[in-house]
């Protein structure tokens, strides 16, 4: 059994658990968000590829990309896709998908391993940035906006697909106990350690929020910082879009 309090205390504490933690599921991880999300998991990605209204020719960047869902789905609307993600699991399963004749726009994605807080990438690079469930689960998320705004171009636009955590303490509570309880179920069931999918509540409990994400991106220079409620305000899709730098 994981500390879990401990191993979220400081980002020095998270960063190892995130890795490891992601390294583990990296296999379960397409089956665990279809049934943690009831099957809806895709329909939300596919409303942010949507919000994103790629033309042919953007140059897009998913953080913490996983297998690839919301990558290749802006492929498939032209984008010149740079999928990021810290675990090298992931991004296998990603190119074996890739791969794969009914992954449209497959051959647009570009995998690489790398830290949403230290992006490989020159300033100014890209006209979007994308993310689903990465901001939660980065180690520090004023770094991981700062290098956001700067691989973005002025004007450019950020989306990010997350939890959210409801005002309603009741709400939050039903919904946290949720998490909490299918998580440990699947967590045992598919890795003999309840604490592997219960990660998720714990880390929503300390999350900021949609709210607090919008808050924190303006004050990192972001414009049009805007939240789109999903499910109800149980998730929430952050947009924003980059401001002319004067740093």
């Amino acid at each position: 059994m994981t500390d879990l309090h401990g191993a979220l205390a400081s980002p020095e504490a998270k960063a190892p658990y995130v890795r490891r933690l992601f390294a583990t599921i990296a296999d379960r991880y397409d089956l665990i968000t279809v049934l943690l999300s009831f099957g809806r998991d895709r329909r939300w990605k596919d409303r942010l590829v949507r919000l994103a209204r790629v033309v042919p020719g953007t140059r897009a960047l998913d953080l913490a990309c996983g297998t690839g869902d919301i990558a290749f789905g802006l492929a498939r609307g032209g984008a010149r896709v740079a999928g990021l993600d810290i675990t090298l699991r992931m991004l296998e399963i990603g190119r074996v998908k890739a791969a794969a004749p009914e992954v449209a726009g497959g051959g647009s994605v570009t995998f690489i391993a790398g830290d949403m807080m230290a992006l490989p990438f020159a300033d100014a690079s890209f006209d979007l940035v994308t993310t689903g469930y990465g901001i939660r689960n980065v180690p520090s998320i004023d770094p991981a906006i700062r290098e956001i705004r700067r691989v973005l171009r002025p004007g450019g636009l950020l989306l990010s697909l997350d939890f959210d955590r409801p005002p309603s303490r009741l709400v939050r509570g039903v919904y946290l106990g949720y998490l909490t309880v299918v998580g440990s179920a699947l967590g045992w069931i598919l890795h003999r350690n309840p604490d592997t999918y219960r990660y998720i509540a714990a880390s929503i409990a300390r999350y900021p929020g949609a709210g607090g994400l919008a808050a924190m991106l303006r004050r990192a220079g972001f414009d049009d910082c805007r939240v789109v409620p999903v499910l109800g305000g149980l998730m929430a899709i952050n947009t924003a879009r980059s401001s002319a730098r004067t740093d």
